[in-house]
């Protein structure tokens, strides 16, 4: 998903480069969107991780 949201990333910027703001701005939100949705599924495995760590070995 990470990947993605830098594809889309990279999008936005050359898109905006070459004047294209519409398909830039869409790019661009489509990018935060997938950046987001990354960080909180990152952020739910850690805590679970800890959490199981922590009931296994504690």
């Amino acid at each position: 998903m990470l990947k993605l949201a830098i594809i889309f990333f990279i999008i936005s910027v050359i898109a905006g480069y070459f004047g294209f703001t519409g398909v830039a701005s869409g790019a661009r939100r489509i990018s935060k969107i997938l950046f987001f949705i990354a960080l909180a599924i990152f952020l739910v495995i850690l805590v679970f991780g800890v959490l199981l760590g922590v009931a296994i070995f504690g």
